[in-house]
């Protein structure tokens, strides 16, 4: 009987050391609002455990969009990884968020590259006819309009998808964003992912006017492991980087 009930008990707990297999999802996967993090090490105006990156906020935004080159991730001693690049509104400061992405992981012994899109408090939901890997060119942007907030996700290299759905969020905050993810309700271990480029951007169909104090680096377990460049001459675009080190601007 005790080997009956410690065997039930094992199988409960299973589920949370499980990873999402390639076609599957033993685990949900989403992308939380913006965990505020106090540190030292910080080289930015902002510290989070889950974000890096840059937000702008004080701003009623309607629309935002964001490009960047899927970053190439790679294994890592702290086994399944994960990954996240975005193009969102609200999260820095509030728990609504509507956002849209690639999520770049490596578990299983391989990497795994897809495309969603989220609206808090819902999972991830994946785009599964936009096939996306490394070194792809993806753009999303999102818009409110008459009938809902428009999704919109095109890869250069593929194909694109739309989505209009209901959102009520305040809209107080922009954003384009390196994440790690929630993975079976915690945050996961950070991808070694390289680099990313996000360039440009836009806000309300505008430049974003990004400033340094807006970037935010990604603390865990007390170390610096994402770190954004200063934005570009434009002020729509910048680089973020794995590890402590900014990288530079992305070239005019």
């Amino acid at each position: 009987m005790r080997r009956v009930l410690l065997g039930a008990l094992l199988g409960l707990l299973a589920p949370l050391t499980l990873v999402a297999p390639a076609g599957g999802s033993a685990v949900a996967i989403t992308h939380s609002p913006r965990a505020h993090q106090a540190s030292t090490l910080r080289a930015a105006g902002w510290a989070s455990s889950n974000w890096s990156g840059y937000a702008i906020t004080s701003r009623p935004f309607t629309s935002i969009t964001g490009t960047w080159v899927v970053p190439t991730v790679s294994g890592s001693k702290h086994g399944a990884t994960y990954s996240s690049s975005w193009t969102g509104i609200d999260g820095f400061n509030n728990s609504e968020l509507i956002q849209a992405g690639t999520e770049q992981d490596f578990y299983n012994g391989r990497a795994h590259y897809y495309a969603w899109w989220e609206i808090l408090p819902a999972a991830e939901t994946r785009i599964s006819s936009v096939a996306v890997r490394p070194g792809d060119r993806v753009t999303v942007s999102i818009s409110k309009g008459a009938s809902g907030w428009t999704i919109y996700l095109a890869d250069s290299r593929t194909t694109s998808f739309t989505t209009t759905q209901s959102y009520f969020g305040p809209g107080t905050s922009a954003e384009w964003i390196e994440e790690t993810p929630s993975v079976g309700g915690r945050f996961a271990t950070l991808a070694k992912y390289g680099t990313a480029t996000f360039d440009p951007g836009t806000v309300n169909g505008s430049s974003p006017s990004l400033a340094a104090a807006g970037g935010g680096v990604m603390i865990q377990r007390n170390a610096q492991v994402s770190t954004p460049s200063n934005p570009d001459h434009e002020a729509d675009g910048f680089k973020v980087a794995y590890g402590s080190t900014a990288p530079s601007p992305p070239a005019s």
